[in-house]
């Protein structure tokens, strides 16, 4: 059974301490909404059961406060256990740590006149007790549950007898352009001129520590030259002021940032993007971790709406603050990121409260709202210290995304096969039944045929024109049978005379054949289009001598030529030396606004009469994502008519690899009949699949002229002990002389399936009217989709 402590470990870590996010930088932490009200997201569940077990606690101690004398006594135990772990031990355990930090920062709250009620000050307590259950040992869970009440009592006497001696104290980086009142701020929080201002000019042209107290806390400011506006002239001058800065740094590293922006000048045309990127990119995107935005002059007139009246504080504060919120997730590359957002006020005419404390025009005094949001960033970024997160708290562009799904890339890996040829040289399995035909006799012994002239065919009867053009038909598969047999005869005479050969003498028959003619290839079948039937231009490729062949690529969505061509392939082959074979190929496509790009090199090495070994490195992208495969495979003819395979890949996916196996046997029954049987496992990421498949292939009685077949496969996939079975149809048939359809369907055990019908035709234009059905019901589902939204409107 899971001990409480994992539990906790593995249910809330990934949602509260250890958050992508700063703790202290969420809409929902820093808005003064009612607690409940957060938890409506379902983010947010693992929080709320916790909080409730906390206030239950809370409310058990509550009742037990009828006793006074009872309570003090448990509070003696509590001092006591605190007195005992730290003489016991040298070093004061985690739990004992962040026990005492919680008591510190109540002190805190009370030097600082701080309301515990306020939801930031509930957030940090409830992120305190979260580190101290996931920190305890099994021993320490009692202990753990240290009730918020009890630590209340004792900050209450430690801070009444002012002992021990508080011991907090933070430092604090100043940034922003000059002229935005960084120094200001600094003499305002110490109530006194420590920094040097001048509302004319920049005053600060030097780095400099400024160390003072407030309310008995020593506070330390970091203060900076301001940055230049961002312009191309600027940029020099801001570099090297930065990097001056980052020299400091590194023996006074700060605890947090501050980036001042004037609120009064920020408007639509405002774009400091150029100079937050400048300092992600010196500091790091970390640096935006622990940065709280300071808006200065924030009680300045505010101009005036669209309709002549002045707009409202609040939203016109939202407004900016989030057009400077938008500029740093571009900057950093990171839209989870929300900084807390203080404003501020140094004008000698800002009001003032009761206690002398400047407050803003919504009656909030800014002062102790900063110091606030600076204890609570130091007191998490310790919290976070104590339970060695630091490493895991990234700010930035995620270098992986989504893991690819182990079904998925099985799935892949059963169907992959290396693909190295050379000189046309195809599957051996497949000329097994191209060297049993007797085809290539029978085309010999056909009487000769008369051609007829356009002329002749058109006074022919209907029924004379059929038995024609069956017969042209019947002696062209005849006759390309007979030149796939004597090729593959070809290939095996020379895999015959290779292994007994030797290689100076195959170099010699090279030289004595020459370079052979540029060969035109045949037009690439494109969909019908709207062009004329005369166009000035045509895609043409050429088979040369030389090792590349370059051809577009085809889309078959496309409707017209100048769509349809929209890339290119490039393919290469040569023999590298005796029986040993390599290949490139790879694919380029691009639009307006997806590029994609496809390359697989491969090698093999056929033992003549023995086992085939292959190995291939793959390149695909995925969105912004380059995809590597590397795969090897081994491929050994037990029979003439079976072939057996073994193959290994390994996919590396950021910092992860994911490691596939598989079997795979084929055998042949006859010249049409194909049976192939495989099973793989691919594995990575803590997780593992399992899966294989069964498939039978009928080919048609003209194959391989005609891609006529018939495939039925099974397939099995499982993952975490959840299978899918699905089953597979897919058949390419000739419906007429100029007519092809192919028919694919599918369908799994949960009711899931599909099913595609492709047709091309040369002869039945009409055809492509079928695609006005598609948009004439894409049409009335939109129009049917605005009545809907039209309706819900009025009722609204």
């Amino acid at each position: 059974m899971m001990s409480l402590k994992d539990w906790v470990l593995s249910q809330l870590i990934s949602k509260s301490v250890a958050s992508s996010r700063p703790l202290l930088a969420s809409d929902s932490f820093l808005s003064e909404e009612h607690p409940d009200q957060e938890f409506d997201h379902p983010a947010h569940t693992a929080d709320l059961v916790t909080t409730t077990a906390l206030a239950n606690t809370i409310q058990s101690s509550n009742d037990n406060q009828q006793n006074t004398n009872h309570f003090h006594s448990q509070q003696r135990i509590v001092e006591e256990s605190f007195q005992s772990d730290c003489s016991v031990d040298e070093k004061p355990s985690p739990v004992v740590k962040i026990e005492a930090l919680q008591i510190k920062f109540l002190r805190l709250l009370k030097r600082f006149g701080l309301s515990e009620d306020n939801l930031l000050v509930s957030k940090v307590l409830y992120r305190i007790q979260l580190a101290s259950l996931i920190r305890a040992r099994e021993s320490d869970l009692k202990r753990a549950n240290l009730k918020i009440e009890k630590a209340r009592v004792i900050a209450a006497e430690q801070e009444a007898a002012g002992r021990p001696q508080l011991d907090f104290s933070f430092k604090i980086l100043v940034l922003g352009r000059t002229g935005v009142g960084k120094s200001s701020t600094i003499n305002s929080i110490f109530d006194q001129s420590r920094a040097t201002t001048n509302a004319f000019k920049p005053a600060t042209d030097r780095i400099q520590e400024i160390v003072g107290t407030v309310n008995g806390i020593r506070v330390s400011f970091i203060d900076t030259p301001g940055l230049l506006s961002p312009s191309l002239g600027n940029v020099r001058k801001n570099k090297k002021i930065l990097r001056s800065v980052k020299r400091f740094l590194r023996k006074s590293k700060p605890d947090m940032v501050l980036y001042f922006e004037r609120l009064d000048l920020i408007n639509t045309g405002y774009s400091d993007f150029p100079l937050l990127k400048l300092i992600t990119e010196v500091f790091g995107p970390a640096i935006w971790f622990n940065t709280i935005l300071v808006m200065t002059h924030s009680s300045f007139n505010l101009p005036e709406g669209i309709n002549g009246y002045p707009v409202n504080y609040e939203s016109f504060v939202t407004t900016c603050t989030d057009l400077v919120q938008h500029y740093i997730h571009q900057a950093v590359s990171d839209t989870k990121l929300e900084n807390p957002v203080v404003l501020v006020e140094n004008g000698p005419n800002c009001k003032t409260n009761n206690a002398g404390e400047k407050i803003l025009p919504n009656g909030q005094a800014w002062k102790s709202h900063l110091m606030l949001l600076c204890i609570c960033t130091k007191v998490l970024s310790d919290v976070n210290t104590l339970l060695d997160f630091k490493d895991s708290l990234k700010v930035g562009p995620s270098n992986v995304g989504r893991l690819p799904s182990l079904p998925h890339l099985l799935s892949s890996f059963l169907k992959h096969h290396a693909q190295v040829r050379h000189n046309g040289a195809e599957n051996e399995i497949d000329e097994v039944p191209l060297l049993d035909s007797d085809d290539e006799d029978e085309y010999d012994q056909l009487p000769p045929i008369r051609i007829l002239t356009k002329s002749q065919f058109e006074r022919l009867s209907g029924s004379q024109k059929k038995d024609y053009l069956d017969e042209l038909d019947y002696r062209e598969i005849l006759y390309l049978k007979k030149q796939l047999i004597e090729e593959a005869r070809r290939r095996r005479e020379k895999r015959v005379s290779s292994s007994e050969s030797k290689a100076p003498d195959d170099e010699s028959d090279k030289q004595e054949e020459g370079s052979p003619e540029p060969v035109l290839l045949p037009d690439m079948a494109i969909p019908p289009s709207f062009d004329s039937d005369c166009p000035v231009h045509r895609y043409r490729c050429l088979i040369t001598s030389e090792q590349w062949l370059a051809r577009p690529v085809l889309d078959p969505n496309g409707w017209d030529h100048d769509v349809s061509f929209d890339g290119i392939n490039l393919e290469s082959s040569a023999e590298i030396r005796k029986n040993v074979v390599a290949s490139v190929n790879g694919q380029m496509s691009k639009d307006k606004q997806d590029f994609s790009i496809q390359s697989e090199f491969a090698a093999a090495f056929t033992n003549p009469g023995g086992p085939a070994y292959a190995v291939g490195l793959d390149f695909q992208s995925a969105n912004k994502e380059l995809i590597c495969t590397i795969h090897s495979s081994a491929k050994v003819r037990n029979l003439r008519n079976n072939v057996t395979e073994c193959g290994i890949s390994v996919i590396p996916f950021g910092d992860k690899y994911f490691l596939g196996t598989k079997c795979e046997d084929s055998f042949s029954i006859g010249k049409r009949l194909k049976f192939t049987v495989n099973a793989g496992r691919m594995g990575g990421a803590g997780q593992a699949a399992y899966g294989g498949s069964f498939g039978a292939t009928l080919r048609g009685k003209d194959y391989p002229v005609r891609n006529e077949s018939l495939s039925l496969s099974m397939t099995v996939l499982s993952l975490n002990k959840d299978t899918v079975l699905s089953g597979n149809l897919q058949t390419d048939f000739r419906v007429s002389r100029g007519t092809n359809m192919s028919v694919s369907a599918n369908l799994n055990n949960r009711n899931m399936g599909q099913v595609s019908i492709k047709t091309s035709s040369s002869e039945h234009m009409e055809v492509a009217f079928i695609a006005l059905f598609s948009i004439v019901r894409a049409l009335f589902r939109r129009k049917r989709n605005d009545q809907l939204v039209g309706d819900s409107l009025e009722a609204g």
